[in-house]
């Protein structure tokens, strides 16, 4: 779906509405945002709507309209939108549920939702299952409902499935200039990144928003991110999934797919498009880059008058990747000629209030600490109530915060604890002047650390295409552990030197072949540990001929040359996710796998310096770099080991559902690594 095709829908000059009730509000909400287009209602038995004629068919309008809301049962909604497609309509709004979605509930919901494509044929559609758009730049609305947006020349365009959250959304009184609210609905045709994308071509759109309650194709959410980095406007998701309940909810009401939280998160990073986990966070973080854009760093200074709030201030902090610097030793002389002796001067700051209500001073004193170099400055400050207090005072401090970004060309931002401290109108002066107006200090913390984190994949090369290879059909087969570490080692994996036996006599013949110590495995056996299937460091042929006589012979046996004690364990993995294809796991491995969940998810294909970087992520890397005195690990053997893993998994794409390297035993520096065991399940 381009960005040509879905122009008229987003962007009309002719609006056709169908139906009775919801018809009329969407005339209701044009007329109240003076939509300067035409409007044509369409009925089969009213003359007219609101004042204006009523047609009776798509026939008998004056030509193809732009758009149209069309507001009637799902039956009829197909009728219409065959005969809107067949005129040349621009596209069509379809408000009626009972398709896809409702199909636990409806046998038929998903044969009509197949009608409903083919009768729209290459006419765009939102939903079905939406309330359809509020273009806030035009005036123009598909919306049959209340909405709390008003005019703006520019702003974020903030897309949604959920037609309540987006009612919801609007009615924010953050200071958030929104220019597009746009619900998707079930996405039978026209995905969330597909409008995405066409919303960024318009040039008042300064950042995108997405709730998502479900992706549709990889390839549309990677041209999103392309598009994204090259009109240099960013994206930022609010995803759902984290929990089964919430992935319950959303196939129960979209019928789409959230995929797993985990694989998810990885793939939007790799891509450049931020992530937030609330609403408030959201709104946040697209105040941020609709002012400023990614920001080039994570460093953040912050004043307060109240040594509270710089305690609260540097807490957000920890565990988000953001940092507060020290002090520049250029800035302190500034600082203490206009704070005076009594103020410590550090990061965060607590600056008293020796210079409250003095604009020169705090103009002063903000403007030295602006000076220093930051990504972003922020001022705490959060104002008294307008209906018992007086707030002229607080007036001064913002008056002096715009002064002193305007004097310095730095980014700074005024946060206001509680989102109720923060005035709208005071929100709408400080956005429209180049300031952020933060609400809650964490959401402003986040909202730092996902502008850093785009703006430093945008400083990168572009990532390469994602890994997007649909399984194929047939029934999966586990190869045994010799089979897969044959398969592995033939594409560069190390394995241990092993041999495969067939009785407890030969087993001992093989180990004498190897040499002593060896360990003996029984094949065909996924958890050998629990089942007894696995014997170590045995030292003569009549230890392996007992050991192998006590273990089940389910597929015969391996005989591997003992590996030494190695510095760190780590588990390779790939896995299969319903919406993002495979991917790789990197993690603490052993018996650390369950009692540490210290891994690292890395989307496919991999480059070295990525799979470095996911290991020096881990917690358990700590002992690879040689844990107080400990010998170092061989760090690049495994970025080697995991590289090799990595390209098998992207060579066997299309029937490989899943692999386990565990533990893949990383040695001292200079020694390499090995894989212990490895498992291998596939289609064939």
């Amino acid at each position: 779906m381009t960005s040509r095709v879905l122009d008229r829908l987003l962007r009309p000059q002719t609006i056709a509405v169908f139906g009775g009730r919801e018809a009329r509000r969407v005339i209701e909400q044009c007329d109240r945002m003076d939509f300067a287009g035409k409007i044509w209602p369409v009925h089969p038995h009213l003359d007219e709507v609101l004042g204006r004629p009523c047609y009776r068919s798509v026939s008998d309008l004056p030509s193809a309209p732009d758009a149209a809301f069309v507001g009637v049962n799902r039956t009829l909604t197909v009728e219409i939108v065959r005969s809107l497609s067949q005129a040349g309509a621009g596209g069509a709004v379809c408000y009626a549920s009972g398709f896809s979605e409702a199909t636990g509930e409806l046998e038929d919901g998903a044969e009509l939702q197949q009608a409903l494509l083919t009768a729209a044929g290459d006419m765009p559609i939102l939903g079905p299952n939406c309330y359809g758009l509020i273009n806030g730049l035009d005036g123009a609305l598909l919306w049959p409902d209340q909405h709390g947006m008003k005019r703006s020349k520019c702003g974020v365009a903030i897309l949604t499935q959920s037609s309540n959250i987006a009612i919801n959304l609007t009615m924010q009184t953050r200071g958030l200039p929104i220019a597009y609210m746009v619900t998707a609905g079930n996405q039978a045709q026209t995905s969330l990144a597909d409008i995405a994308s066409a919303l960024i071509d318009d040039p008042r759109v300064t950042a995108v928003g997405l709730h998502v309650e479900g992706f549709g194709e990889l390839s549309s959410l990677e041209r999103l991110a392309a598009i994204a980095r090259r009109s240099k406007k960013p994206v930022v998701v609010l995803k759902v999934g984290r929990s089964e309940q919430a992935r319950h909810a959303a196939v129960s009401h979209t019928a789409s797919l959230a995929g797993s939280d985990a694989v998810a998160d990885a793939v939007l990073a790799r891509l450049g498009i931020g992530r937030v986990q609330s609403l408030p966070a959201l709104l946040e973080t697209l105040k941020l880059l609709h002012v400023a854009g990614p920001l080039p760093g994570h460093s953040i200074s912050s004043m307060s008058c109240s040594g509270g709030e710089a305690s609260l201030m540097a807490d957000a902090a920890v565990g988000r990747n953001v940092e507060f610097p020290a002090l520049q030793p250029r800035q302190l002389p500034r600082l203490r000629r206009v704070l005076g002796e009594m103020v410590t001067l550090s990061n965060p700051l607590d600056y008293h209030t020796f210079v409250w209500g003095d604009l020169a001073r705090q103009t002063e004193a903000f403007s030295a600490m602006f000076e220093g170099g930051y990504a972003l400055n922020l001022v705490v400050l959060d104002f008294p109530r307008g209906d018992r207090c007086d707030a002229a005072e607080w007036a001064t401090t913002a008056d002096a915060v715009i002064a002193a970004a305007t004097a310095t060309g730095a980014l700074a931002g005024l946060l206001a604890t509680l989102p109720e401290n923060m005035p709208e109108p005071i929100a709408d002066r400080l956005m429209a002047n180049g300031i952020v107006a933060f609400s809650g200090i964490d959401e402003a913390i986040i909202a730092a650390e996902v502008a850093a984190g785009i703006g430093k994949v945008w400083d990168r090369s572009p990532p390469l295409p994602l890994l997007d290879v649909p399984s194929m059909d047939g029934e999966i087969e586990t190869l045994t552990e010799a089979d897969a570490k044959t398969e592995l080692a033939a594409c560069g994996l190390p394995v241990p030197w092993g041999l495969q036996a067939f009785s407890p006599r030969e087993a001992a013949e093989q180990a004498e072949r190897l040499g002593f110590p060896v360990v003996l495995k029984a094949l065909g056996i996924a958890h050998k540990t629990e089942a007894g299937a696995v014997a170590l460091n045995l030292r003569d042929s009549q230890a392996v001929s007992n050991a192998a006589a006590k273990m089940p012979s389910n597929a015969g046996y391996l005989v591997e040359k003992m590996i030494d004690p190695p510095v760190a364990e780590l588990i390779v993995g790939a896995t299969r996710d319903p919406v993002f294809g495979l991917s790789l796991t990197v993690g603490a491995g052993g018996i650390f796998v369950e009692l540490l969940e210290d891994s690292v998810i890395l989307p496919l294909p991999a480059k070295k310096t990525e799979i470095h970087a996911a290991i020096s992520r881990l917690r358990l890397t700590k002992l690879i770099y040689g844990y107080r005195g400990a010998p170092k690990g061989d760090l690049d053997a495994a970025v080697a080991a995991i590289a090799a893993a990595a390209d098998y998994v992207v060579m066997n794409a299309a029937c490989l559902e899943e692999l386990d390297i565990n533990p893949l035993m990383v040695l001292p520096e200079g020694r390499g690594v090995a894989a212990a065991d490895a498992l291998i399940r596939r289609r064939r």
